[in-house]
């Protein structure tokens, strides 16, 4: 982890925002962005690609027949192709990966000014994106209350959590690897405190070096 690393090259400091499903990423990306932190939502972007992008959405229907229409990619359709099949998920992230990719780079020009930007990246440790960040935060809840909340979605299943889960990397060893943790199974006004609270301790490091 590069954790406070000197930003030589000029650029904003990167923040690289993961957790696993149900813990609250999403709500403290939100917070952050809330604070005036500009946010790269891989997830929103992905989704963006899969609505209007026609040159992805071609090469997926290409890839997985039968999983576009004339709204672009049905998420459902393409979610059960890929499903259990490491193969075809491999298949679709050369298809998206590189295209989020530019997205993202042309998100850090159109913010170069910024002392620091967010990735909010679900899969940041499992596909090695945290050697491209400058600080790794970590949102983390205890099970129980993940499973609560995971449970609770349209659709969702224990079988089809269980799944999810053995994709990601444990909730502990990503804590551990982590610079930052924020602890959303507190209530949201805690949480949004220790945003806050973590974003002053960065800007304050981020001025110290540059004195």
């Amino acid at each position: 982890m590069t954790g406070m690393s000197a930003n030589t090259d000029q650029r904003p400091h990167i923040i690289g925002l993961t957790g696993s499903i149900g813990m609250g990423k999403s709500t403290v990306a939100a917070m952050f962005a809330e604070a005036g932190i500009p946010v790269f939502d891989a997830d929103a972007e992905v989704h963006r690609l899969q609505k209007n992008d026609a040159n992805i959405i071609a090469a997926i229907e290409t890839a997985f027949p039968g999983t576009t229409d004339d709204k672009g990619v049905d998420r459902a359709k393409l979610s059960q192709a890929v499903l259990g099949n490491k193969e075809a998920i491999k298949r679709l992230e050369a298809i998206i990966h590189p295209a989020v990719g530019m997205s993202r780079m042309r998100f850090l020009e159109d913010n170069r000014n910024a002392p620091v930007v967010l990735f909010d990246i679900p899969l940041l440790f499992e596909k090695g994106g945290a050697d491209n960040v400058d600080s790794v935060v970590t949102v983390s809840a205890p099970a129980d209350v993940q499973r609560e909340r995971v449970l609770a979605r349209p659709s969702m299943t224990h079988e089809k959590l269980a799944h999810i889960l053995g994709l990601q990397l444990p909730d502990e060893e990503k804590r551990a690897r982590s610079d930052y943790i924020i602890n959303t199974g507190t209530t949201l006004q805690e949480t949004r405190q220790d945003v806050r609270n973590l974003i002053a301790k960065l800007q304050q490091s981020l001025a110290d070096e540059q004195d």
